[in-house]
């Protein structure tokens, strides 16, 4: 089941061939259809239509959330977790007596699907649910598990039954490939824990992964904290932008599109300002980080980091980033002159260009070049459209096919149920002891409007993007077919995670796709073809730019990550770093990187979103560029990259989806390819 938030309260099954039909009832019943003129498929109609809250109530008996039976009320969160927990004690048992072989890992797979099963849920419930019992209690579940995983990664019998395995070289070369990967992933989050070391060793990584966990807990929160000045020493004309408390004036983010450079400059300055306790945090953070990788054997926390991604290790990372920085170079350079010549139009006193700046003025250039009002675009977007697009996509390429289901009571909290930025796994699909799979549950959040009485939910053109970006990952998860949920969809390195997302992308800017489906909700008229190639060549303005900053934060953050002790301080990398790989001048007393939240979830592996693009580019240009529904290169999409999750090394996936070996210099110049105006098809407006 893919649960779609804020769909109207609908879930969509994404059904592998042959196609399943809707299992609970019919979608029409107990919703309101709006009158438009023009009609849709049953999967865009069910978008398109506002679900009544009242009948909604009366389908079926009650269930728990997403169908587990415990979670009809927030106390069920504690029955789940203590159900899991004593199935865990007992699979523990069995692997301990278990002899080694291929049992051993499937029942570790599933010790964990057991514990994630409750986890995966549990995290998403507790930052979504609008009942703060509901909250609480996911919370809750979350640490007991968190407690029991902890437990288990320094249980020295269970380490010891894995280890069995993998020591015996003719078991290990007995197992298939999918098998003896899963069981070394298994082994590496063991050791991460420090359990092959010896006792003295073992309580010290112990120590240092608990120590880095608050500290990270730390640290992330004072990314998003607001700094405060006194009233006097602002200009008085630009008070007003910021929230003012007794005789403050706090600053709680950049102001980026604001169009006032002092409003920015200001921003920028106060809100970048070192703060010592959280400068203390992230420097422990990183020491700490590096202290443990060293423990459990690697040079620096990146090496440890970069096992099993597309990179392999840190060099390669750098290669890369230093390869795109010097193709970018020349373009960067362009693209400020581009925004200073703006900024002396529009402010002829100041012209530099200084960090402040290239959100907005970019903007502005974007806006004066190409009318891409969104509005102008909303309306041939609606919720309804975009699903029906994405059915026609998925039909096409994959053979899948999107239905609608009415969802039974208590399975979702509400009707009206949207947001958009990220999707949870809520379970991992699995091949389970008695040949069943274990199907996978996904939800999309998304944070799109509502619908109003005269018209559906209608998204921007970046909302309709995103929600084509996050379906990439749906997808992932929903076509994995691993036989351990360990490694099903989205479980896979960072720098392969956002292939199959990012691809999504190049499809939602295609014409020949969006012809299929972008119609105004009200006339039916198709979006014209010149609205397109608009919205894509605006996608160009300054994205050397762009590319370059995201080159910095990667850049930065591995240097963050290597080799110890740091040569100068953080901010002294950051000035260099900034000079060096980005270009605009490091303003005085700020220190960006304290605001630098990923550290804590991408430490070491922020580099990943480039890697990823450029892989997604190659896949894009190679096999979908000249017909964007070709079945055949669906197929082998489906077959090379989305079945597998993390079961097979990335890089043998892209290259059997590439059929060769792409180089640091290939995926160099696919990044670099797409900063050009003329390789996409939807420009050729002469057709």
């Amino acid at each position: 089941m893919l649960c779609v938030g804020r769909l109207g309260g609908l879930g969509a099954r994404a059904a592998a061939l042959p196609p399943r039909r809707a299992g609970r009832g019919s979608l029409e019943a107990g919703i309101r259809a709006r009158r438009v003129s023009t009609s849709w498929s049953p999967v865009g109609a069910a978008f398109n239509v506002k679900p009544q809250g009242s009948r909604l109530d009366l389908f079926g008996e009650r269930r728990g959330l997403f169908g587990v039976p415990e979670l009809s009320a927030p106390e069920g969160f504690h029955i789940a977790q203590e159900k899991a927990l004593r199935k865990t004690e007992l699979l523990v048992d069995r692997a301990c007596s278990t002899p080694p072989g291929p049992q051993t890992v499937l029942i570790f797979d599933e010790l964990s699907d057991s514990l994630c099963r409750v986890a995966d849920l549990a995290d998403f419930v507790k930052i979504a649910h609008p009942e703060p019992a509901f909250r609480e209690a996911a919370e809750e579940a979350c640490r007991s598990i968190g407690t029991m995983v902890e437990k288990l990664n320094t249980n020295v019998d269970l380490y010891q039954s894995l280890q069995k395995l993998l020591a015996d070289k003719k078991l290990v070369d007995s197992l298939d490939p999918e098998t003896r990967r899963v069981a070394e992933l298994f082994m590496f989050d063991f050791e991460i824990s420090g359990i092959h070391l010896d006792k003295e060793k073992r309580k010290r990584a112990v120590d240092l992964n608990v120590k880095i966990l608050d500290l990270s807990s730390t640290f992330l929160m004072g990314t998003n904290f607001p700094n405060k000045i006194e009233k006097h020493l602002l200009p008085e004309h630009i008070r007003r932008n910021f929230t003012s408390a007794g005789d403050h004036i706090i600053i709680d983010g950049l102001h980026a599109e604001s169009p006032d450079d002092l409003v920015r400059e200001a921003a920028y300055k106060i809100f970048l300002y070192p703060n010592a306790g959280q400068l203390k945090c992230l420097e422990e953070l990183l020491s700490s980080r590096d202290l443990l990788a060293k423990l459990v054997g690697y040079s620096t926390f990146s090496h440890r980091a970069l096992q099993g991604t597309i990179a392999k290790n840190p060099e390669t990372v750098m290669q890369f980033l230093e390869k795109l920085s010097d193709k970018l170079s020349e373009r960067t350079l362009k693209d400020f002159e581009m925004i200073r010549g703006m900024k002396m139009k529009l402010n002829p006193q100041n012209s530099e260009v200084m960090p402040w700046d290239p959100p907005y003025y970019s903007g502005v250039i974007r806006a004066e070049r190409y009318n891409i009002e969104p509005s102008l675009y909303c309306p041939f977007f609606s919720l309804g459209a975009c699903m029906e697009g994405l059915n026609i996509l998925l039909n096409r390429l994959l053979g899948i096919s999107l239905y609608a289901e009415q969802p039974a009571k208590g399975e979702v909290w509400s009707e009206d149920v949207r947001k958009l930025d990220c999707h949870f796994t809520i379970r991992g699909g699995r091949l389970k002891e008695d040949g069943d799979y274990q199907l996978p549950v996904v939800v999309l959040m998304l944070n799109l409007p509502r619908s109003s009485r005269s018209s559906p939910t209608l998204l921007t053109p970046s909302m309709m993007e995103n929600l084509f970006h996050e379906m990439g990952h749906a997808m992932h998860s929903m076509l994995g077919r691993t036989r351990y949920q360990h490694v099903t969809g989205t479980r896979c390195p960072t720098d392969f995670a956002e292939v199959p997302s990012i691809l999504m992308e190049y499809f939602a800017n295609d014409y020949r796709v969006v012809n299929q489906f972008a119609r105004h909700y009200q006339t039916g008229q198709p979006l014209p073809k010149n609205m397109v190639s608009r919205l894509c060549e605006s996608k160009k303005v300054c994205a050397a730019a762009d590319m370059q900053l995201q080159v910095f934060y990667a850049t930065l953050d591995q240097i963050y990550h290597g080799k110890h002790p740091l040569r100068n301080s953080t901010t002294d990398i950051l000035k260099e770093t900034q000079e060096k790989f980005y270009g605009l001048p490091y303003v005085p007393n700020t220190a960006w990187q304290l605001r630098f939240s990923h550290l804590v979830g991408y430490g070491a592996r922020y580099y990943s979103y480039l890697m990823s693009r450029a892989v997604a580019s190659m896949v894009w240009k190679e096999c979908f560029l000249q017909d964007p529904f070709n079945r055949a290169a669906g197929e082998r999409y489906r077959r090379e990259m989305l079945a597998h999750g993390g079961g097979r090394e990335p890089m043998l996936m892209v290259e059997g989806m590439l059929q060769k070996c792409p180089s640091v210099d290939d995926f160099v110049s696919a990044l670099v390819s797409d900063l050009d105006l003329d390789f996409e098809t939807f420009l050729m407006d002469s057709e």
